[in-house]
């Protein structure tokens, strides 16, 4: 019998990341010595500017940095308050005060910079003027894209294929979370960090061993490979839950993106996560935080960054994290670890990273999705601290990872670039899956099992992106080619009987004797494999961006007996996969956008049973229409979009007994979008998404016309700060968060109820004998609303959390 008090754990954290440093550092350090160019380096400020005119912000940005900034032309008049909080370089800073004015500037010395009117330049030259450099992010010519006004999201991201992107340039739908964000929601996991997102559902519980996510109505990281990117890489990011403490933006791409990512390592088609790592600033960092909540849990995080060399082109950052203690839910208890070691080189033509990660978590009495009978009413949802699994069930995993990733320019206007990581995600667990019984919420605990699986991921990729033009077109093209595989081991022994109970009074039930298996004998293994082109054409002084491109994209799989290694079945095909998008720039305000672009899945294999039993479908290619109107005031931006998203599904047709792909999906959606600044003292962050889901093909009829589960018809979230003015350094914030009801079965007979929670916080900023202080506090679902929170496709339904405080404290020495 196994109990998880009987397992022996060893955290090797320390030594792993002690051990990889070691070796790492002097490598790092020998090769990346040479060749070292001189650059400019721009120091991190904290800003905390509130300006009308440009002239006040000029002036407020000089004093609180030092920098000596002039000018000669006339200054426009802006409308509104602009706001620039946050830490920054100047440049970036500058950046956020002109968006929009038709200014510009250029360096003219250490600390030294002028504004210039780049038209009327060119008018007096007659010859084209080149755009400044620009220094943006938190570090040395760093690519990081600058917060925008409000510092809660990004003014760009990185849209995988075509590299940074403005968000106005977009053809796309991009959202880009900042670290400011993070830490001021006290997010502990990017699921967290995604629910400011009206687009976006994370249906698991928080408690639970895994995060799963939904975009635009379909799922994402359903299975035992991970979806989320790191770096623009798959493979690397933890798989089934990722802590926030490592990321510097969450960016996600909404809707299918074959042409911009890749195929997903299991094909989600609703949208893409990609997860930026922090890197060292010029300045040092010495940050420690403290914090307690979601129950009894305690722990605390550190942040370390260092710049070394001549030109600190070299760069150590250490994040570290441990948290211990019960949870809000019932029995349950959590131990959680996290180190992140990133090492950077930045040279004037040369770059380079590596990053490490070492990711633990451990549950007692892990929170399981729970799923329900046909034909049952589903019973009302119970108090959010009940928990159906007992504390002789169990959760361990342990995620080791790493990138090693570089880029070269070795023209003016040419840039090779390529990555190579990997990880290994084991995972231990006992536990079943409760089901509900009847509409007075008995259940049992079925399928209880210990399970062993192991996840090897390698990712590899490389390419070229140049800038060159013809007939007066500015073209900026990319070549990437992209590899990856993983191999899934999994060990199950199943459970002799299950235990059982109610909902309403679920109490301890004796344990429950289940042998560890003895191996893991390999299950399954993945390849794919791309080759992309894109070209983003810009015209008219770029008010008219064009992006074309396609992927050729390989997919192959072979599953393995358990029992005898042999392979069952196997799956090797092939697609190409397009994009188009454009881009209108009416004025510096306004982006008219719109795009075709598919998404790749690998077809089923026709199941057991069926006439066809082991035929295998071809890729299922889902295709998205989008369009949309991004607007930009410098304090304040959102947008609006449309789209319609059409995927295959497979199913079998019952008066035949066939298996088939014939059946089809079809998400439309509206979306509306607010951030920013609205006046010097509120911001504002979310927004909206109408959904209209439909099977709108399928064999068989009686599922025609009806909403696929879990997809809501209309989603709502809404966050208001208000830094006030009776309590300097003193910020109140709040949180609404609305789901309308959800159908639990294809026959739309069973559903949950829709659901609306309110979250309260404060944030207090101080210093304490020259040490900047922190203290951030919040209260999560206020009210206490009883509710189940989402359903995903494999018809889970999630219960939600209750009531729960948050308390933390970050100072920087």
């Amino acid at each position: 019998m196994e109990f998880k008090q009987a397992k022996t754990r060893t955290y090797s954290l320390i030594s792993v990341l002690l051990v990889s440093t070691a070796m790492v550092v002097p490598m790092a350090s020998g090769a990346m010595a040479a060749n070292v160019q001189t650059e400019i380096a721009q120091a991190i400020h904290s800003f905390d500017i509130s300006v009308t005119t440009l002239a006040d912000g000029v002036a407020e940005i000089g004093a609180a940095s030092g920098w000596r900034i002039a000018y000669t032309v006339d200054l426009p008049g802006i409308e509104g308050t602009r706001v620039i909080r946050g830490d920054m370089t100047v440049p970036a800073a500058m950046e956020i005060l002109l968006r929009g004015t038709g200014l510009s500037y250029r360096e003219t010395g250490e600390n030294a910079l002028i504004l210039i009117d780049l038209a009327a330049e060119a008018g007096q030259s007659g010859a084209a003027i080149v755009d400044p450099i620009r220094v943006e992010g938190v570090g040395v010519k760093s690519d990081l894209a600058p917060a925008y006004a409000g510092g809660q999201v990004a003014t760009g991201g990185r849209l995988g294929l075509l590299g940074n992107t403005d968000i106005m340039d977009a053809p796309v739908s991009i959202t880009s979370y900042t670290s400011e964000r993070i830490a001021d929601q006290q997010a502990k996991t990017i699921a967290d960090v995604l629910r400011n997102d009206p687009s976006v559902r994370a249906p698991n519980a928080a408690t639970a061993n895994l995060d799963t996510y939904q975009i635009r109505g379909f799922g994402v990281n359903l299975f035992n490979t991970g979806e989320v990117s790191f770096n623009g890489a798959y493979g690397v990011a933890p798989t089934y839950r990722i802590q926030t403490g490592f990321a510097e933006r969450i960016e996600v791409v909404k809707g299918p993106n074959a042409l911009l990512n890749g195929m997903a390592p299991t094909g989600a088609v609703g949208g893409a996560i990609n997860i930026v790592p922090k890197r060292a600033g010029e300045e040092d960092l010495n940050r420690v935080s403290a914090d307690y909540g979601q129950g009894e849990q305690a722990g605390g995080n550190v942040d370390f960054s260092r710049r070394f060399g001549e030109n600190s082109e070299f760069g150590v950052r250490f994040n570290g994290g441990y948290h211990n203690g019960d949870t809000y839910l019932d029995r349950q208890t959590r131990e959680a670890s996290l180190g992140a070691l990133a090492l950077d080189y930045n040279g004037q033509r040369f770059r380079a990273s590596i990053d490490l990660i070492d990711q633990r978590e451990n549950l007692n009495a892990p929170a399981r999705e729970f799923r329900i009978d046909s034909g049952v009413t589903m019973p009302d949802a119970p108090d959010g601290s009940t928990n159906a699994i007992q504390n002789w069930e169990w959760s361990d995993a342990v995620d080791r990872s790493g990138l090693v990733k570089a880029e070269y320019d070795a023209l003016d206007n040419l840039t090779v670039f390529g990555s190579v990581g990997g990880g290994r995600t084991e995972l231990d667990r006992l536990f079943g899956t409760p089901t509900i019984k009847n509409s007075a919420g008995d259940y049992i605990d079925t399928g209880l099992s210990y399970r062993r699986f192991q996840t090897d991921r390698w990712s590899v990729n490389g390419g070229v992106r140049g800038d060159f033009e013809t007939a007066m077109i500015d073209h900026t093209a990319t070549f990437e080619a992209t590899r990856y595989e993983d191999i899934l081991r999994q060990g199950i022994s199943n459970a002799g009987s299950n235990p059982s109970s109610n909902l309403y009074s679920a109490g301890a039930v004796a344990p429950i004797a289940v042998n560890a298996p003895v191996n893991k004998p390999k299950t399954s293994e993945s390849q794919l494999t791309g080759f992309a082109l894109a070209d983003t054409m810009a015209l008219w002084d770029d008010q008219l961006l064009v992006t074309l491109g396609a992927r050729h994209q390989s997919v192959a799989t072979d599953n393995y007996s358990s029992s005898t290694g042999a392979v069952t079945s196997s799956y090797d095909d092939s697609v190409v996969t397009p994009m188009a998008g454009v881009v209108v720039k009416p004025n510096e305000n306004v982006s008219v956008y719109a795009n075709y672009i598919e998404g790749l899945t690998q077809g089923d294999f026709a199941p057991s049973g069926t006439s066809n039993q082991g035929e295998a479908m071809s890729p299922y290619v889902t295709k998205q229409f989008e369009s949309g109107v991004k607007l930009d005031w410098g304090s304040i931006g959102g947008s609006v979009a449309v789209f319609q998203i059409t995927k295959p599904v497979g199913d079998t047709n019952p008066a035949t007994n066939t298996f088939s792909s014939d059946g089809e999906q079809r998400n439309r959606g509206l979306e509306i979008n607010v951030f920013g600044q609205v006046t010097s003292d509120i911001r504002l962050l979310g927004g909206v998404m109408f959904l209209d889901s439909e099977i709108t093909d399928s064999v068989d009829p009686s599922d025609l016309g009806k909403r696929p589960v879990g997809t809501p018809e209309m989603q709502i979230n809404l966050t208001g700060e208000w830094d006030t003015p009776f309590v300097k350094g003193l910020t109140l914030s709040g949180t609404v968060t609305h789901t309308s009801e959800q159908y639990v079965d294809v026959a739309n007979t069973q559903d949950i109820s829709d659901w609306t929670t309110l979250d309260l916080g404060l944030r207090y900023k101080t210093n304490i004998d020259n040490t900047p202080i922190t203290v951030r506090a919040a209260i999560q679902n206020v009210t206490d609303e009883k509710y189940w929170s989402g359903v995903n496709q494999w018809r889970f339904i999630s219960l939600g959390a209750p009531r729960t405080a948050l308390l933390s404290v970050t100072a920087d020495f």
